[in-house]
């Protein structure tokens, strides 16, 4: 992030326009739809552009002052736009150039609603950042955002001492898609949520939680507009919306199927000096990486977690793509949802066939296992056994430490390599741990002291001897070391 600066309005008057990038005018051009009267609005800008070596992938955030609508009881409000996430110039500078009919770059870029406080005569320039933030994250990930997803900030996002500390994203309600010969463009709002309403949205799914902030004017309205100021979470406002999540998680599950988290996984069944033990490929100091497949099949995983069928299914694993090493997050305790798209994937489901188990380089099953996970992926244990397993779902914990993944599996999962005879099978780094609806409620009943919002009194044990295995949830820095 460089400076702020009102921009020349130059795509706004016809006569410059041959001197914009195509993919840049049609994102103006939908701006000066909705706001026609303000065609040079004040922007932040990149001063050194990210494709020649800037740090910020966004070329340009317009910043809108946006009167609301007193008919739908939507107050005044600050609208941000970025532009970069699509493809701007169609030059290959940025984005590879795939043609009109797929997306644009990303295929979307992000918009922010901030209510404007009494006396405000100029936007504030920190939701900038955050948008550059989140830019970062899907420019070295490649992993990209749909409406309905989570974003754990575990921060005021003004940096201030608010209880807005994370994000949803949805469709922005006034923004409509844009095609452009680059591809389309849809425009992805962020909306600020308080912790409760993150752990809500976990547990059920983001949309559901959207459709209650909308029916709440303090929380957001029809519009979505943020207030960092808000004090009460929803369900302080109306406690009846509790029960609405908890009749949503029985009917529906969770939609999440998987997050980066801190955790890390040990065979129990052999001696730590074999060549081959997990402790080895999960905590050495330079952890063996995943192949390229796993990487694949996990992110094919995760990303159809959102699909609901009457089986579950695990892709194939599919080895056509070339993996790129990416940082696997930048933005802390960013969570990747399910939803989350590569953008070296396609866009639509590419097969529901179960795994060729000749097409594994080695799977290996497992007599006894020992799962740790720090405070925050442990509390989410009770999410993937009640909202995932007991709906016939996955649940996957990537590591963000390394290229550890630990997937739980149920009975109705096709296309998993663990099994009921062997409930515990490693391929490399990646365990798969598949658990029967009877351990499933047999756990939830010891693992509910997780849901406790109190704190907890780390390290935390669990132990089902019958079963060999262990769980233990750890203090962060336990994971601070390459030797846990």
């Amino acid at each position: 992030m460089d400076e702020m600066r009102p921009t020349s309005g130059a795509a706004a008057h016809l006569g410059l326009a041959s001197l914009f990038p195509t993919g840049l005018q049609a994102v103006y051009a939908e701006c000066r739809r909705l706001y026609p009267d303000q065609v040079n609005p004040l922007q932040v800008t990149a001063i050194v552009k990210y494709w020649l070596g800037g740090p910020d992938p966004l070329d340009y955030i317009s910043m809108y002052r946006n009167v609301g609508c007193v008919a739908q009881d939507v107050q005044e409000h600050w609208h941000y736009i970025s532009m970069g996430l699509s493809d701007l110039y169609g030059d290959n500078r940025v984005h590879e150039f795939t043609g009109p009919d797929g997306p644009s770059g990303f295929g979307f870029e992000l918009t922010f609603r901030l209510k404007r406080e009494a006396g405000e005569t100029a936007p504030p320039t920190w939701p900038a950042e955050l948008m550059q933030g989140l830019a970062r994250y899907v420019f070295q990930s490649e992993n990209t955002f749909c409406s309905g997803d989570h974003i754990s900030w575990h921060s005021p996002l003004d940096n201030s001492e608010s209880r807005i500390q994370h994000m949803l994203l949805t469709e922005d309600p006034q923004m409509q898609p844009v095609l452009t010969p680059f591809g389309q463009v849809n425009f992805l709002q962020i909306v600020g949520v308080c912790t409760e309403e993150l752990q809500a949205a976990q547990q059920w799914n983001g949309q559901g939680i959207l459709d209650l902030l909308r029916g709440v004017h303090v929380a957001g309205g029809p519009w979505l507009v943020t207030d960092m100021r808000r004090g009460e979470t929803i369900f302080e406002i109306d406690p009846h919306l509790q029960e609405r999540v908890e009749k949503g998680i029985e009917a529906d599950g969770s939609n999440l199927s998987g997050v980066s988290a801190k955790c890390v996984w040990d065979d129990l069944s052999r001696p730590p000096e074999d060549e081959d033990d997990s402790r080895s490929i999960c905590i050495a100091s330079q952890p063996r990486r995943l192949s390229d497949k796993d990487t694949e099949q996990i992110r094919e995983a995760l990303r159809k977690g959102l699909e609901i069928n009457s089986k579950s299914v695990l892709p194939p694993i599919g080895g056509q793509r070339q993996s790129h090493d990416r940082p696997q997050q930048s933005l802390g305790h960013l969570q990747t949802q399910h939803a989350s798209r590569s953008r070296k994937d396609s866009l639509e489901s590419e097969s529901s066939a179960a795994i060729v188990p000749h097409e594994l380089v080695r799977t290996r099953q497992l007599e006894s296992v020992h799962l740790k996970f720090n405070q925050e992926s442990g509390t989410l244990l009770p999410l993937c056994l009640r909202g995932r397993l007991l709906h016939g779902r996955h649940f996957t914990y990537k590591s963000i430490n390394g290229d550890t993944a630990i997937t739980f599996v149920s009975t109705g999962v096709e296309g998993a390599f663990a099994t009921e005879e062997h409930p515990y099978a490693a391929h490399g780094p990646w365990l798969q741990i598949l658990l029967t609806e009877e351990f499933v409620e047999q756990m939830l009943g010891e693992l509910q002291d997780l849901s406790s919002r109190e704190e907890t009194k780390l390290p935390k044990e669990y132990s089902w001897p019958e079963r060999k295995l262990k769980i233990s949830v750890l203090p962060d820095s336990a994971f601070d070391s390459p030797l846990q």
